[in-house]
């Protein structure tokens, strides 16, 4: 992990974690794209928790991320609960917009790699129509073995940053085995981003990020696809949320 100036590694719930806010997250990219040396940016929140308890080769692949943000509102609730507080949630899809942004304003190159190619080839078009430099784009439908190949066609176009739109622990993996060899200054998971941005989803209301409700909006959209992950994934982590707060009195009280 390379040592940055603008965070600091925790561990929650026994998953690695920066505590940065979104203008240390900027500064970051900054840094990187300017130096153009490679970096890695991942996101945790209650389902990598999750999986990271069941999955110890998950675990290892996120602590090889150079910056971690924590992407989740209960996730940031709980590491206060424990005693070690986040400055604030910094959401995949808030971070990438931000980027985004400053992307207009610098003429960096951007790489769009993920979703589905309908998807990504709109939000290209719509990123390109309001002056962001789209240098390249590709769905992220590949198999495993081509992902040297494709990592080969992301750094032909020479790009500032890189968002992945994938899912986890695709997502995750493709990152951390192939953005440094390919010497890529940012790349940035962002889950199912693309489909927000696009206008294929819609986002929950500030009140229910704020609550930390976001997961349930999303869910009434995809009732289907995630009543169970969520139904078990939302349990299993207060229940790993409790279980820590009981062991952390227990250890105050000697």
């Amino acid at each position: 992990m390379a040592v940055t100036s603008v965070s600091r590694r925790l561990r929650v719930l026994g998953v690695p974690v920066d505590a940065v806010d979104m203008q240390g997250t900027l500064n970051w990219v900054e840094e990187r794209v300017a130096s153009r040396e490679s970096g890695t940016h991942l996101c945790v929140n209650a389902a990598n928790v999750v999986r990271a308890h069941d999955d110890p080769e998950y675990l290892a692949v996120l602590e090889r991320g150079d910056l971690i943000g924590s992407d989740g509102q209960p996730f940031v609730w709980a590491a206060r609960a424990l005693g070690q507080p986040l400055p604030e949630r910094v959401a995949g899809i808030d971070l990438m917009e931000q980027v985004l942004d400053r992307s207009r304003e610098t003429g960096w190159r951007v790489y769009l790699l993920g979703g589905r190619d309908e998807v990504v080839r709109r939000l290209a078009g719509q990123l390109s129509a309001r002056g962001v430099r789209i240098v390249g784009h590709r769905d992220g439908y590949f198999r495993p073995d081509d992902a040297s190949r494709v990592w080969d066609e992301v750094r032909s176009t020479d790009p500032d940053v890189v968002f992945v739109g994938m899912p986890t622990p695709t997502k995750e993996r493709f990152i951390i085995e192939g953005a440094h060899q390919a010497r890529v200054p940012v790349c940035i998971g962002v889950g199912g981003s693309f489909d927000v941005l696009a206008g294929d989803l819609r986002r929950a209301p500030a009140y229910m990020q704020r609550l930390g409700l976001e997961w349930l909006f999303r869910l009434l959209q995809e009732p289907r696809r995630l009543f169970t992950r969520y139904a078990v994934t939302n349990t299993r982590f207060l229940a790993l949320v409790l279980r820590a707060m009981v062991r952390r009195t227990r250890t105050a009280r000697g």
